[in-house]
């Protein structure tokens, strides 16, 4: 009987192993069909981003273009200053102004000084902004180029800051206008009429910046001076040493001098009017009392003194000398 109790009990427990192995394996197998779908699902994931990692490369440099603009979005005021030598002042002048209107541009100041050889014409020119370059290069071939300048100012964030702030006003000049219509009393009909005003100067006064910033921004300005041959340059630096001194010190004593000369000629004619006749009175009081004063010894004796009856008083005798003893 024990041998066959444990016999059974064997069995049962090898049967016990068997199922639940192959119970496991089944799960093995499920679990790993699960898996494996994921792990592919998770692997075409990795590819899609990695295309589209250099599509996003690729749309990167776009995003950020928002931020950083090109060169021809951005708000940029070109300055240009130059000096050329030229044979002809005049002759060059009018090539300069040829060059500008047909780029599109125009002449904003001219002052000319014609002296021969020693002429001299200072240009100012608005000419538009792409095509500064080219009248750059075309203005320093009329002669000599001796001097250029070119600065740059990028106003893109002042202009932005001017959008934003207009925008900010003009919504509060239409909130004051809504309740300017529905003031119900004279006091704060007034006060609303002088907040309207306010704020509409305000804006005019964004409104003129913004309008300033885009016309130099649109239009570049360039000043060129024109020299003739013998012309001096007004920007020459003096030298330093024991000559320039000199030089800087006689023309220092000359301007003086002139100075000196101007006071004179114009403190003359005062002293002409009234320092002669003043002299004349001087002069003619001193000989006046010249004539009154007698010359020295011709004056009158003083009076003996008189006694009580009128006669002269004797003078006193003479006290006798005292004797020495023998």
């Amino acid at each position: 009987m024990g041998g066959r109790r444990f016999r059974g009990l064997a069995l049962v427990a090898v049967g016990l192993v068997a199922a639940l192995a192959v119970g496991g394996c089944g799960a093995d197998a499920d679990s790993g069909s699960d898996s494996a779908e994921p792990a592919a699902d998770r692997g075409a994931a990795r590819e899609q981003p990695a295309e589209g990692g250099a599509d996003g490369d690729q749309a990167a440099p776009g995003g950020t273009g928002g931020a950083d603009l090109r060169v021809d979005q951005r708000s940029i005021i070109y300055t240009g200053t130059m000096q050329v030598r030229v044979d002809d002042v005049e002759a060059a002048a009018r090539e300069a102004v040829t060059a500008v209107t047909a780029a599109g541009g125009f002449v904003g100041g001219d002052r000319r000084t014609s002296r021969s050889a020693e002429a001299r014409a200072t240009l100012t020119l608005r000419v538009p902004a792409d095509k500064f370059a080219g009248v750059i290069d075309r203005l320093a071939g009329l002669g000599r180029q001796e001097r250029r300048e070119i600065r740059t100012e990028d106003v893109t964030e002042q202009m932005v800051d001017l959008d934003s702030r207009i925008a900010t006003q003009r919504a509060r000049v239409e909130s004051a206008r809504k309740l300017l219509a529905q003031a119900s009393s004279v006091d704060e009909l007034v006060r609303l009429e002088n907040e309207v005003g306010t704020r509409q100067a305000d804006l005019a006064a964004l409104e003129a910046r913004k309008r300033r910033l885009a016309d130099l921004t649109s239009l570049s300005t360039i000043t060129v001076t024109l020299l003739g041959p013998d012309a001096s340059t007004a920007e020459e630096e003096a030298d330093l040493g024991f000559l320039s001194g000199l030089d800087g010190g006689w023309t220092a004593f000359r301007a003086s001098a002139r100075i000196a000369l101007t006071v004179l000629g114009a403190v003359l004619p005062f002293a002409v009017v009234i320092g002669v006749p003043l002299w004349l009175l001087l002069l003619w009081r001193r000989r006046r009392r010249a004539r009154r004063t007698p010359p020295p010894g011709l004056g009158a004796m003083p009076p003996f003194p008189s006694g009580p009856a009128g006669d002269p008083v004797s003078a006193p005798p003479p006290v006798p000398a005292a004797r020495s003893g023998p």
